[in-house]
C-alpha cells in the first residue's frame, strides 16, 4: 500500500470524487426502488421479473457481450500479469466460495451462483466510469479487461458449472451430453464467442447492425441497457419477498467481495507481478467494486433461489460507499 505520508494528498483530493461517485452509484438504489415501488402498487405482476430477465439473457446482454468483444481488438488483451492478477484474484475468491458452500451441502448450482455473488464485481456499470474519473483516460484499457473477465470468462464458467449441476443423469458421457448442447445453445456463451472472432478476422460490424447492438444491449457505459432492465428486475424480486433473508450468508458474501477480493488483489498486483501504478491500482479498485447483476440474472434464468444474490446485490452496493471510498482514498 501507498506509504501513509501520502495520505493528506489523497484526502484532499477526495472531495472532487465523493460527488461523482456517488453520481454513479445513486442511479442503482433509484432503479432498485423503481422495481420494487412498481411492484408493491401492483403496477407490474410476479411474471414481470421473469419476462425482464429473459429479455436481458437472449438479446441484451449477448448484444452487449458481442459488442464488447467485436470492439477488443485482441491486441489489446495482451496484458499477461494484469490479466493473471485480476483474474487469479476473482478465481480464488469464486473457487473458495464454491468450496465452502459445497461442503455446507448447497446446491452445485447455487453455489456456483454464491461463487458470483462473491467475485463477480459491477465493472460495466460502476468500474469503467469510476476508472476514468478517478484516473483518466488510461485506466479504460484494465477496465476493459477486467470487464471481459468477469462478464465472459467468469461467468461462462459458473454458467458450465450450473449446467453440470442440473443435469440428472448418471452416466458421464450422457451427462457431458447434455451439457454441450445446452451450452452450444446458451446466448450468453456464443454471443462474446462470435464478438471475438469477429474481432480476430479484422472484419467490422456494419452501421445498421451496430445500431441494432446499441439498442439492445446499451453499449455506451454507464448506462447500459442491461444493467438498467436487471436493476428494476432486481427491485421487482425485492418487492415480491418480503421475507427476511439469510443475513449471515449474504453478510459473508458481501465481506468476501468487498474486502477479500480487493486484499488479494492487491498483493498479486503490487507484490507478486509488479504492476506499473496506473495498472496496479485499476486493478485493485476493479476488484473492489459491489457485486454486479450477473449472478441475480442466472439465479432467474435458471430459476433458484435469488434471496441470498438479491441481498447481496444491494447490501454490497450500499457498503461499498465506504469501501471504494476507502480504496480509492488510498490508491490516489
Amino acid at each position: 500500500m501507498p506509504s501513509p505520508v501520502f495520505l493528506p494528498h489523497a484526502f484532499a483530493s477526495l472531495p472532487s470524487l465523493l460527488t461523482p461517485l456517488f453520481t454513479i452509484i445513486l442511479p442503482v438504489f433509484g432503479l432498485i426502488f423503481a422495481g420494487y415501488a412498481c411492484r408493491k402498487l401492483n403496477k407490474l405482476g410476479p411474471a414481470a421479473v421473469s419476462e425482464l430477465n429473459r429479455f436481458v439473457v437472449y438479446l441484451a446482454l449477448p448484444a452487449l457481450l458481442f459488442d464488447i468483444m467485436a470492439k477488443t481488438p485482441w491486441s489489446m488483451l495482451d496484458q499477461p500479469a494484469f490479466i493473471a492478477a485480476f483474474g487469479i484474484g476473482s478465481a480464488v475468491i469464486f473457487l473458495l466460495t464454491l468450496i465452502v458452500r459445497l461442503m455446507q451441502s448447497r446446491h452445485l448450482a447455487d453455489a456456483s451462483i454464491d461463487g458470483l455473488n462473491a467475485a463477480y464485481p459491477n465493472t460495466g456499470f460502476v468500474g469503467i466510469p469510476l476508472c476514468l474519473l478517478a484516473f483518466g483516460k488510461e485506466s479504460l484499457a484494465p477496465a476493459v479487461i477486467a470487464t471481459i473477465i468477469t462478464v465472459c470468462v467468469l461467468f461462462a464458467v459458473a454458467i458450465v458449472l450450473i449446467e453440470l449441476g442440473l443435469q440428472t443423469e448418471k452416466h458421464i458421457a450422457a451427462t457431458l451430453g447434455h451439457v454441450a448442447k445446452s451450452l452450444v445453445k446458451n446466448p450468453l456463451l456464443i454471443a462474446p464467442l462470435a464478438g471475438a472472432l469477429l474481432s480476430g478476422s479484422g472484419a467490422h460490424v456494419p452501421e445498421g447492425a451496430q445500431a441494432l447492438l446499441k439498442l439492445l444491449g446499451g453499449a455506451a457505459s454507464p448506462c447500459a441497457l442491461v444493467a438498467l432492465v436487471a436493476l428494476v428486475a432486481l427491485g421487482l424480486f425485492l418487492g415480491a419477498k418480503g421475507e427476511a433473508h439469510d443475513m449471515r450468508t449474504t453478510s459473508a458474501l458481501v465481506s468476501l467481495k468487498l474486502l477479500a477480493q480487493p486484499l488479494l488483489t492487491w498483493w498479486l498486483a503490487f507484490h507478486v507481478f509488479g504492476l506499473p501504478p496506473l495498472w496496479a491500482k485499476s486493478a485493485v479498485i476493479l476488484s473492489a467494486l459491489p457485486t454486479g447483476t450477473g449472478p441475480f440474472m442466472l439465479a432467474e434464468f435458471y430459476r433458484r433461489d435469488g434471496g441470498v444474490t438479491s441481498s447481496t446485490i444491494l447490501f454490497s452496493t450500499v457498503v461499498s460507499l465506504v469501501t471504494v471510498t476507502f480504496c480509492l482514498t488510498v490508491m490516489l
